[in-house]
């Protein structure tokens, strides 16, 4: 994982990246945003304007440097008087990921503020991502990502400035964590492995010692208990299911949440079997647990003040003579029924299970379940935009604020009344499908059928976002995103200050 280290000289790395914006009412007028470093400009702008520069979003453009063996420009878009984070966060991303192979690269882009500053070591540092564990013979021919990133600012030598640098890289640790699970093939990733990766994980961070503690519950703890959800998903699977509980508690918490994940490690729709077509991208349906595991032991690594437990119920989702079939019932923990009438929707039977037992810890302050867990997500809002529904709207904007502070990309979703409906069954309490029109929000409103009225909650749907199957973008690689822990991150941040 790279290294991210401040500097007010830039100039000593090989590497320099600075950025490049553009005059909107005059689109040939390029700037050259470097930040307090002073360049020559006029020599820099001519040669840019010769090769055909933009400044345009995700462009790279590199040349040979003068005091530096090679110069990085950067696309930052329309030229402002403060840049968007976000913008800033992305441009860095960018040049991060063009700079794969190289030892160490200098950042000097506009850092008016200390946010400005954790944007860009985010973002450069987020960008500076490459899965390889699974290359053989072709492994030798990939190049490393950037090894050390250097930011250049005013703001060396400010206690924050080093604590923003911190934060990224912790943000980039994890988010990095859970890009490898999801990018790790489901043969190698079952829901015993994935509980072990994570048990690793709290070990190292200190465990107890931390305020961490883990606890899983197997096959047999899982049929004994009653969770019929994660057991009826996960009985037609030679790899069985678990329940994965990670708590932290530090010494004088200040506030209390849960945050549950889908974590189907591999989907084949059961015996509603999926198209082939597409399937392959089936071991991305464990993203929601990843990221809210990757989100405690970022909160914990930060040492924050407030209690979080996450819940990961695992299961594949598998074909075979013990597997759910159309019309069975199950019986969710705590008592609930639910006719099964797709076993390809899954994902809402073990979050269910999973929901109510989060429920347990009292004086919840918030509880927020993310997963991937419908196409009409996809349909609705497309491959770069979440969904989030809830049954609190003051919940709600506090999240949309975090998100947008960090720079992704949620929109709030309604529940409406009149679908809960569809979900109605002859046989049981509920079935798991309803209307086909509206099917994101009908899986949001089973889900709202197992909360407790007086708990704030908030279902995040990261079905398109977590797994891109498109072009590398800004800070964000092909394959797993890690989306969604950035912003479970900020909203327990900003939860100490309200």
């Amino acid at each position: 994982m790279s290294s991210i280290t401040l500097t007010d000289d830039a100039l000593t790395s090989d590497v320099l990246v600075v950025g490049l914006s553009f005059n909107p009412s005059k689109p040939s007028t390029l700037i050259i945003e470097s930040g307090n470093l002073a360049l020559d400009t006029r020599t820099l702008l001519s040669q840019l304007h010769e090769i055909g520069a933009t400044g345009k979003f995700d462009e790279v453009i590199k040349f040979p440097g003068t005091k530096t063996k090679l110069m990085v420009f950067t696309g930052l878009g329309q030229t402002q008087k403060e840049f968007p984070h976000e913008t800033l966060r992305r441009a860095a991303g960018t040049a991060s990921r063009s700079l794969a192979g190289r030892a160490e690269a200098a950042f000097a882009l506009p850092t008016p503020t200390i946010e400005a500053l954790a944007a860009i070591a985010e973002g450069a540092a987020l960008g500076a991502y490459a899965f390889d564990e699974f290359r053989g013979s072709t492994k030798l021919e990939r190049k490393l990502p950037l090894v050390k990133i250097v930011i250049q600012s005013k703001f060396t030598k400010r206690i924050e400035a080093k604590n923003a640098t911190k934060r990224a890289q912790i943000i980039a640790k994890y988010t990095c964590l859970v890009r490898d699970l999801i990018n790790t093939p489901p043969s190698h990733l079952t829901p015993d492995t994935f509980t072990k990766r994570f048990t690793a994980e709290v070990k190292s961070l200190g465990g107890i010692s931390a305020g961490l503690r883990v606890s899983v519950l197997n096959e047999r703890q899982l049929k004994s208990g009653g969770y019929g959800g994660i057991t009826g998903v996960g009985q037609g699977s030679a790899n069985p299911p678990r329940l994965l509980h990670i708590k932290y508690t530090p010494k004088k918490p200040l506030h209390t949440f849960a945050f549950v994940g889908k974590g189907i490690t591999f989907d084949t729709g059961g015996l509603a079997l999926k198209p082939a077509a597409g399937m392959e991208a089936m071991k991305s349906d464990m993203s929601g647990a990843a990221a809210v595991c990757g989100a405690i032991l970022a909160i914990a690594s930060l040492k924050l003040p407030v209690a979080i437990e996450a819940w990961a119920p695992l299961a594949e989702n598998m074909v075979s003579e013990n597997a759910t079939r159309p019309s069975d019932i199950i019986t969710i923990y705590g008592g609930k029924t639910v006719e099964v009438l797709n076993p390809d929707a899954e994902g809402r039977l073990v979050l269910a299970d999973a929901l109510v037992k989060a429920q347990e810890t009292k004086s919840l302050d918030g509880l927020i379940d993310v997963a991937t867990l419908t196409g009409a997500q996809v349909v609705a809002l497309g491959t770069r935009t979440s969904a989030v529904m809830t049954n609190n709207e003051d919940f709600s904007a506090r999240f949309l604020t975090a998100a947008t502070q960090c720079g992704e990309a949620f929109w709030p979703m309604p529940l409406p009344q009149e679908l809960r409906a569809s979900l109605d069954s002859p046989v049981a309490d509920l079935a798991n499908i309803g209307d086909r029109m509206g099917g994101m929000l009908v899986a949001g409103l089973f889900l709202k059928d197992f909360i407790k009225p007086e708990v704030p909650w908030l279902h995040l749907d990261i079905a398109g976002p977590a797994y891109n199957e498109s072009a590398a973008h800004g800070y964000t690689p092909v394959g797993g995103t890690g989306v969604a822990l950035r912003t479970l991150l900020t909203l327990i941040e900003n939860s100490i200050i309200r």
